[in-house]
C-alpha cells in the first residue's frame, strides 16, 4: 500500500425526495429506541424515588447516578453518548432549579419552559411561513433558501413543523398547571413528562410518516445563478 493512500470515506447518504430527507434527518436526530429509553429512566427513577421518600436530593442524586450509569455503558460499547448527554445536560439543569427553590416541581421546570420555547419558534416560523423543517432541506441540498421558491414545498414542510410543535404544545399545556399544583402534584407531573416524552413524540413521528408517505415531493438541487 502506498504511502498516499487512505481509507475510503463513507459517502453521505442521497435522498431524491423531500420526504426522504425528512425521515432521514428525523431517524439520525431521534436515537432509536435505546435514545427513547435513555431519556425516560432518569425521570422515572427521580419521581419513583421522590414519591417513595420525599427526599428531593436523595431523588436528584438518583437520577444522575442512573444518567451516570446509562453513558458509562455507552462508552464501554464505543457508541455515541449524545442522546445520553443530552439527557444529563438536562437533569444537571432540572438539579440546579430544584436545589435553588427546594421545591421538588421545580426540577420539572426547565423542560416546560424549554418546550414553550420551542413551540413558539416552530409555530412562529410557519406564522411568517419559513418553517423549521424547510432548513433541514436547505442543510443538504446546499442552498439554505431555495426550497422557499417552491409554494407545495413550503406547505409542505409547514404541516410538518406543526405537527413537530404539537407534543411541546401538549406538554405545556398539560403539565404547567400540574406545576403550579406544588409538590402533591409531583408525581403526576412525573408520570406526564413520561407519558408525554417518547410515547407522545412516537405517535406525532407515525403522523408525520404518514404525511410523507401521501406526498413525493422531488428534492431539486439549487440552480445556478445566471449572468
Amino acid at each position: 500500500m502506498s504511502q498516499g493512500s487512505t481509507a475510503p470515506q463513507p459517502s453521505a447518504p442521497t435522498y431524491d425526495t423531500v420526504e426522504q430527507l425528512v425521515r432521514g434527518q428525523l431517524s439520525r436526530a431521534l436515537g432509536g429506541r435505546r435514545g427513547m429509553v435513555e431519556g425516560a429512566v432518569p425521570t422515572a427513577g427521580f419521581t419513583i424515588a421522590w414519591v417513595s421518600t420525599r427526599d428531593l436530593e436523595l431523588s436528584l442524586w438518583l437520577s444522575v447516578g442512573m444518567a451516570v450509569a446509562l453513558l458509562l455503558a455507552r462508552i464501554v460499547q464505543r457508541q455515541t453518548v449524545q442522546f445520553v448527554f443530552n439527557s444529563m445536560v438536562g437533569i444537571g439543569i432540572a438539579a440546579v432549579f430544584a436545589l435553588r427553590s427546594g421545591e421538588a416541581q421545580d426540577a420539572f421546570l426547565p423542560g416546560i419552559l424549554y418546550n414553550g420555547v420551542y413551540a413558539v419558534v416552530l409555530v412562529g416560523s410557519v406564522l411568517v411561513r419559513w418553517p423549521v423543517v424547510g432548513f433541514l432541506i436547505g442543510s443538504v441540498t446546499g442552498d439554505p433558501t431555495a426550497w422557499h421558491a417552491q409554494p407545495a414545498l413550503v406547505k409542505l414542510c409547514s404541516r410538518l413543523t406543526l405537527l413537530l410543535a404539537l407534543p411541546c404544545v401538549l406538554r405545556v399545556l398539560v403539565q404547567y398547571p400540574l406545576w403550579l399544583g406544588g409538590e402533591d402534584m409531583v408525581g403526576w407531573l412525573g408520570t406526564a413528562k413520561i407519558v408525554m416524552g417518547w410515547p407522545l413524540q412516537i405517535a406525532v413521528l407515525a403522523g408525520i410518516v404518514w404525511l410523507l408517505g401521501r406526498n413525493s415531493t422531488p428534492l431539486e438541487p439549487p440552480r445556478p445563478a445566471t449572468a
